[in-house]
This record gives C-alpha cells, structure tokens and sequence, in this order.
C-alpha cells in the first residue's frame, strides 16, 4: 500500500457500493511510504515522506509518522497508538522502531532508536538521539533527554526520566502480550469478520436505560 501523489485519494469504492475512508499517505519530494499488506493504517492517519512499515503494524488515529527530511523505519508487529507524533532530525538522525515495540497513545517519538520489545507509555516524550533498549520501559508522561539511553529491562520515568527498577519477566511478557494483541486488533480493524477468528470478543453498548 502507498501512494506517490501529493493528492491522495480520500476514499474507496467498496464492493456493495460503500465507500471507505482513506489514511494520507503522501510522497515528499520523491520519497514514498512503503507499508506492508499486512498492517492497518486508521482512516485518519497521516503517512509523509520516507517511511516503512513493516509486516502486521498497526497505525491508530490520529497518528503523524513524517519522513521528511530524514527516514522512518517500524518493524515487524509494533503499534503507534491513537494521536502520537513519530518525527526525525534534519540529516542527523532517523527514527527507528524495531520488533513488536509498543507506542502509548498520545507519544511524541522524535528522531530516536527503539529496539525490539520496548514500551512507550502513553504521553511519553523520546528525543532526538535517544535510545531505548529491548525490554526497556519508558513510563506514561516520562522525558526521555537526547542522547540519553534507557538500557534493557529498565523502566524509567519522570521528567528527565530516570532509572526506576529493573522489570522482571512478567512485565516484559506482557510487553509481548500487549504487542500481539494490537496485532489482532489491527488485523480485525483491517480485514472485519472475514479475518477472524479472533482472540478477543468485543464488548457491546449496554442497552440503554429507560430513565
């Protein structure tokens, strides 16, 4: 899936005469997004320049990846959740996200390494030249500094984050757990019934009340 017109198509003729919602996907100065057949991109995401995403991703609303001036690269199985901002730095540093890595909603990732099996809380800032390891925590709200590097099975948190504990193995599996089931949310979202069976069952509205 990608597009190399600065005039994306918004929407898509479906079979039964329905029209879907498409996610902006743009070029920037020749350089076109690649994103794998297998992962979701919501309707609402915006997709700019260089950037590659990789085989079952998930991409929520409202998210920003935009490889300008600089490239983008999000591995195999990870999810960038609803309104975060994944960003570079002018020629000096890329962003990369590697394997099955969790983004929390609300995150700001900008130019800095993420390796496999690392956790961004939700509303945490990752700056420019920063890393964090595998298995690494980055806490909700937390500031990870540029060049600052939050070594394997840490959590840290704060603002400049500092080193909290070391996680044990629960936590980091379900680090695992929570990326393979945003993979099957992606898969639901991307493909409806016809995808499933799935893991999870959704939970309906109630009925409503009669008050």
């Amino acid at each position: 899936m990608c597009n190399n017109d600065n005039n994306p198509l918004k929407e898509l003729k479906m079979d039964d005469g329905s029209t879907q919602t498409l996610p902006t996907i743009e070029a920037y100065l020749g350089l076109v997004p690649e994103i794998d057949e297998t992962a979701y991109v919501a309707s609402t995401a915006a997709i700019i320049g260089a950037v590659r995403i990789g085989p079952d991703c998930s991409i929520w609303h409202n998210v920003t990846l935009r490889g300008d001036v600089n490239y983008i690269t999000i591995g195999r199985g990870s999810n960038i959740q609803d309104n975060s901002v994944v960003h570079i730095d002018s020629r000096t540093f890329p962003t990369i996200i590697g394997e099955y890595v969790t983004v929390g909603h609300g995150a700001i990732i900008h130019a800095c390494t993420l390796h496999d099996n690392a956790f961004v809380g939700m509303g945490a800032i990752v700056l420019d030249g920063a890393v964090v390891e595998s298995g690494a925590m980055v806490a909700a709200g937390a500031l990870v500094p540029p060049g600052k590097t939050v070594p394997a099975g840490e959590l840290w948190a704060g603002s400049p984050a500092k080193f909290m504990r070391a996680l044990d193995g629960d936590t980091q599996k379900r680090f695992s757990q929570t990326a393979d089931s945003y993979i099957e949310f992606g898969r639901a979202a991307r493909l409806g019934h016809s995808g499933g069976p799935y893991k999870f069952t959704p939970v309906p509205l109630p009925p409503e009340s009669d008050c």
